[in-house]
């Protein structure tokens, strides 16, 4: 890459760094009364912790603990393992259904963007487990490593859960695109777009 866009590059992420921050610790005043009552309806209709945090690998292939509000059973994998949630999961309590629908259980990972963990734009982090999978399994994959995780991304308000290998890669390409175009306009883009899909007006 020339030096020029380097330059550039650097000097966006400083810029991205410090509207991620600003904006995650907004959000959260805004948030706090109603995560309030969403602790509290998870402590009263579930048997667990109220925040779910689980091991994902970010910017550089460094892990750290993603935070989520719980919408699962506990111990929802002993018996299984590392698996994909997917449609009608069973695992989902029914709180936390409402919680996946509207988005609301990624709420505290507001906290991940101001330990500078995350950001709010990106590819979505994914678990050690799969990443080593993917690795082998999908070409280029690491290269999604390269950038921070992100709480929304290009692919995610270009498709839906992933169920197979197939989805990965097309999500991937979504990735590689957001890294390879990525500036202050494209993430307002995506969130503009995020928004809708939030609103029902855009694909999830």
């Amino acid at each position: 890459m020339p030096l020029a866009s380097l330059v550039l590059r650097a000097r966006f992420d400083l810029l991205k760094d410090f509207l991620d921050r600003f904006l995650a610790g907004l959000g959260l005043l805004m948030l706090l009364p109603v995560l309030a009552l969403l602790a509290l309806a998870i402590k009263l209709g579930s048997r667990g912790p109220v925040f779910f945090v689980q091991e994902r690998v970010g910017r550089g292939g460094k892990n750290f603990g993603i935070i989520k509000l719980r919408t699962m059973v506990m111990n929802a994998e002993a018996d299984t393992g590392p698996i994909w949630a997917r449609v009608n999961d069973p695992r989902i309590t029914r709180l936390g259904r409402f919680l996946r629908a509207t988005h609301l259980d990624e709420a505290p990972q507001l906290i991940n963007i101001l330990r500078g963990e995350m950001s709010l734009v990106g590819p979505r982090p994914e678990r050690p487990f799969f990443v080593d999978q993917f690795k082998v399994q999908v070409q280029d994959y690491e290269k999604r490593l390269d950038v921070k995780p992100g709480i929304t991304g290009l692919a995610q308000v270009s498709g839906h859960y992933d169920e197979t290998v197939r989805d990965v890669e097309r999500k991937l390409r979504y990735d590689l695109l957001y890294i390879k175009r990525m500036c202050l306009m494209t993430d307002v883009a995506i969130i503009f777009l995020t928004v809708r899909c939030l609103t029902g007006r855009g694909t999830r």
